[in-house]
């Protein structure tokens, strides 16, 4: 387990990364969660297949933010073919949403992807999550063609993005969990 230095939110409040396993009770509580909303806004949970030794770095990273020492959002990458990787599972819980969670732990995937070698990052969501569909706009991701189990699905939307070629000048600021 990696600990990133506090990070400070939006409303002040300070906030801490961590590196888990997906197999950590942590982890598995936060993605209990995420496939609690897909049941909540689609009727079933996320039928996409999930190794979990996929997210182990350097292939991947599942970040775990804390607020507090309160676990309230999580999100992953993991390497789906050369020089691209996927988000999943990015989650803020409803009550820590709008205070900068999900940007805090975006850019550490992105970096992270980056710093593994990975060019772009792509995701799929859902049309029934506008607010992420906002959040990932506003956040440079584009629109791209469907892929894996929801390739032609009616309500999935994928979104990719570029990353930049050049990751941190000082390699000393790297966080733990930096592949």
């Amino acid at each position: 387990m990696s600990i990133s230095p506090d990070r400070v939110l939006r409303d002040g409040a300070p906030a801490r990364l961590r590196a888990l396993t997906y197999h950590d009770p942590v982890a598995q509580d936060l993605v209990g969660r995420v496939q609690r909303e897909y049941v909540e806004r689609y009727g079933g949970p996320d039928a996409a297949e999930v190794d979990p030794a996929e997210f182990a770095p350097p292939a991947g990273l599942f970040l775990v933010a804390e607020v507090a020492g309160e676990p309230v959002g999580c999100g992953a990458w993991r390497a789906v073919r050369p020089y691209v990787a996927e988000i999943k599972r990015l989650y803020v819980a409803p009550g820590h949403r709008r205070r900068g969670v999900a940007q805090l732990v975006l850019d550490a995937l992105e970096s992270s992807a980056a710093r593994a070698g990975h060019r772009s990052v792509v995701l799929n969501t859902g049309n029934r999550q506008p607010e992420a569909l906002a959040f990932y706009a506003q956040a440079g991701y584009a629109p791209i063609p469907g892929y894996g189990v929801y390739a032609c699905a009616p309500r999935a939307v994928f979104l990719g993005k570029d990353l930049p070629e050049s990751v941190a000048e000082d390699e000393s600021q790297e966080p733990p969990w930096a592949s």
